[in-house]
């Protein structure tokens, strides 16, 4: 998919969603016109989270969007899932591309410009998808983040970095924007879409601020 890299980027959080169940979230975002969707869990079992990676692949192969698993590379492997989404304390992503190949859909999150600096230092052409700059701004869905970098840590990583970069933390389609105009090839959101009444519209209405 040539634009893969590009648009409307759903992180899920099920107790966000407030009036659709997150499977229907992610088929009606899917239906909007959502780029990728990163299975986020951190409060279940591997059992549970793994009949759930393995029902949204089907629930979005039928629309060509890729699943990401958040951390669990072995929960990648396990349901067949398109790749993974790292931290800077998750397995080394050199690790994960090992285990998962060439294939696999891998992003890693750059928090500080340390981490950045340091993945140029190790790896001057990672062999990454993509750079998350996390935070852009704050927010309480994910609150093991340094402070966040707002939209000059957004500017700083596309001009430093040919990767494509995502931009996730506080972003909504209120600002969503300003995060694009700053150099961002995806927004990553999980509020403005878990939470919204008509999940496809809001994906939309976020697909055509690109």
């Amino acid at each position: 998919m040539q634009n893969r890299f590009r648009g409307v980027y759903l992180v899920t959080d099920r107790p966000l969603c407030l009036h659709h169940s997150l499977e229907e979230v992610v088929r009606l975002s899917a239906s909007g016109g959502v780029s990728l969707v990163q299975l986020r869990e951190k409060e279940t079992t591997s059992r549970e989270f793994l009949a759930l990676a393995i029902h949204l692949k089907d629930i979005l192969t039928p629309f060509q969007v890729p699943l990401l698993i958040n951390d669990r590379v072995d929960l990648c492997l396990a349901s067949g899932a398109d790749g993974v989404h790292l931290g800077q304390s998750d397995l080394p992503w050199p690790e994960a591309r090992k285990l998962l190949g060439k294939n696999a859909i891998i992003g890693l999150s750059i928090e500080t410009k340390e981490d950045f600096e340091t993945l140029q230092k190790e790896h001057p052409n990672p062999n990454l998808d993509y750079l998350a700059v996390s935070p852009v701004f704050a927010t309480p869905t994910k609150t093991d983040t340094k402070e966040a970098l707002g939209l000059a840590g957004v500017r700083w990583l596309r001009e430093n970095s040919n990767l494509p970069v995502v931009a996730i933390g506080g972003i909504n389609i209120g600002n969503a924007k300003e995060v694009i105009d700053a150099g961002a090839d995806m927004v990553a959101v999980v509020s403005a879409i878990c939470s919204a009444k008509d999940p496809k519209e809001t994906t939309e209405s976020l697909r055509n601020l690109f």
